[in-house]
């Protein structure tokens, strides 16, 4: 009887460990080192974490911290829209053909190994400093990942599935929604989140560079200025929307998309 009590506590608090319990002592577990260096430290180049929280809620309430976040958040938003959508329908053309992925792939190559900072400048320089030419940038970089992930699943898909469908005399809808997307749902699951965490951090570079608002451009002004507690201020808010789309929305989708393969544990 105590035998099976104590595997009873021991299995309720590995489960207490592994769910949203650990992630928030991790953070807690931060903080309380940030705040201990930071009163060692004594030095305005590294303000406590109570610092940078009241900064936050000051810009939130009366400065442009929203107004700023949102701007990026629409660029990244733009950014990634453009390099999936065109990404995925040249990976599944060159896929599913091998002349086009002849041509094409020498291509793909070379934007696949070339500096992001290099096609930034360039656009800046060929298009001006405008929004066009700043999601047009972020998107470029992008969509050689997404083209190399989704060519991969066309080149997975099963032969014996599309024999079925036209057996069953399946309509093309059809035969997309049924049996090509489900096949390449994990596909696609990989080009968004590695293109959305590249995306991240490109907007900022591209904002840094030629752009007048928006998170990358006032940590530039605040670098200008080393404000320490500003950089960290927006630093801090930026990756609590990352955190917010992780959670909130990235991953529900994932789960909904997969929740065929799911087993309870």
């Amino acid at each position: 009887m105590s035998l099976s009590l104590a595997r009873s506590d021991a299995g309720q608090g590995t489960r207490i460990l592994s769910g949203p319990v650990i992630s928030v002592l991790s953070v807690a577990g931060f903080l309380l080192v940030w705040f201990i260096a930071a009163q060692i430290a004594q030095s305005r180049m590294l303000p406590g974490p109570v610092a940078v929280i009241e900064y936050i809620y000051k810009e939130s309430v009366h400065g442009d911290l929203l107004t700023q976040l949102g701007i990026t958040l629409w660029r990244v938003i733009a950014s990634f829209v453009l390099a999936m959508v065109i990404g995925s329908v040249l990976g599944l053309a060159m896929g599913q053909s091998p002349a086009l992925n002849r041509v094409l792939d020498p291509w793909l190559i070379v934007l696949l190994n070339l500096p992001a900072l290099v096609i930034i400048i360039l656009a800046y320089v060929w298009f001006g400093l405008n929004e066009a030419a700043a999601i047009g940038a972020v998107a470029l970089n992008k969509i050689p990942n997404v083209i190399v992930t989704l060519r991969e699943g066309a080149r997975a898909l099963d032969p014996g599935l599309d024999e079925m469908a036209r057996a069953y005399r399946l309509s093309p809808w059809s035969k997309l929604r049924n049996v090509t997307l489900p096949q390449l749902q994990p596909y696609f699951a990989a080009a968004s989140r590695s293109g959305l965490s590249l995306i991240w951090k490109i907007v900022l570079v591209v904002e840094l560079l030629g752009r007048s608002n928006g998170v990358g451009f006032e940590l530039h002004l605040n670098f200008q200025l080393f404000n320490v507690t500003a950089i960290l201020g927006y630093t801090l808010a930026f990756v609590a929307v990352m955190l917010a789309i992780e959670y909130l929305l990235v991953q529900p989708i994932e789960r909904h998309a997969t929740r065929w393969r799911n087993k309870p544990v």
